[in-house]
């Protein structure tokens, strides 16, 4: 993991960094947590809530580049379980801009061939935001480009504890035979199972720490953590991290290469 990735390629333009990808090593699937939305509005003397409107333009700029680069599938931490401890006007805040983002974008991921499918407990949102929910994945189910998955009232033990739950379900009725539950048979169980675990995870803000999101998936996922805030995370902050990814060695536990003496 890294905090300051490729920083020595700091003086190149956004081109010359596109030109450095190799595209049969980028990752298949990121995932992103977006931190620091509060952290830029109160630097510039804003409400917190303008912090999250300008991070949607990051968001819009992600999933333009993940189109453009053949990234398959994008994950992003957008509301999780612990934020509805937030002061009720910004939930209310947040709730709102969720539902503007929906009927307002949805055209847009529909026209870009993106299939839009949302994780988490959604029954604690307002009856209002899972209508928005459940229509832009319905219109968008049929698309392929790109899946971006988006949690909302998200939290990973959360996950895991309902996919133990449904589990116990199909083990009492018969359908799941308990000696022949293995690591796939949970994965199955997962708001993700359609899903293959993501290559890369992108922290922004300069936390370093996953924060209860995709504690399953996450296993051997690359991580990388970046000083900068949500809202600037744009299209080169993006490709930066996407070179850095590429200079992994991912072994998963294996041993790739030796070093003769």
């Amino acid at each position: 993991m890294t905090q300051h990735p490729t920083s020595t390629l700091d003086h190149l333009s956004e081109s010359e960094l596109t030109v450095k990808l190799e595209p049969e090593l980028l990752p298949k699937h990121v995932a992103v947590i977006m931190d620091g939305n509060g952290r830029w509005a109160e630097l510039r003397g804003l409400p917190r809530i303008a912090g999250h409107r300008e991070g949607i333009n990051s968001v819009r700029e992600m999933i333009t580049l993940c189109l453009e680069l053949g990234i398959h599938a994008l994950t992003i931490y957008a509301f999780s379980q612990e934020n509805w401890n937030r002061p009720t006007q910004e939930i209310s805040a947040l709730m709102g801009l969720l539902e503007h983002y929906l009927s307002t974008e949805r055209a847009s991921l529909i026209e870009q061939g993106v299939c839009f499918r949302a994780i988490g407990r959604h029954e604690l949102l307002p009856p209002s935001a899972q209508h928005w929910v459940r229509m832009t994945e319905k219109e968008t189910s049929h698309l392929d480009k790109l899946i971006l998955t988006v949690a909302l009232s998200y939290g990973g033990r959360a996950e895991i504890v309902d996919a133990v739950k449904t589990l116990l379900e199909d083990v009492q009725t018969g359908a799941v035979q308990p000696g022949l539950i293995d690591e796939t048979t949970i994965q199955q169980y997962l708001y993700t199972h359609s899903l293959q675990d993501p290559d890369l995870l992108i922290r922004t803000s300069g936390e370093t720490r996953i924060s209860n999101f995709l504690l399953w998936q996450l296993a051997y996922t690359e991580l990388c953590f970046t000083p900068t805030l949500w809202p600037d995370f744009r299209r080169r902050e993006f490709l930066l991290a996407l070179i850095e990814y590429q200079r992994r060695e991912r072994r998963f536990g294996r041993v790739l290469s030796t070093v003769s003496s």
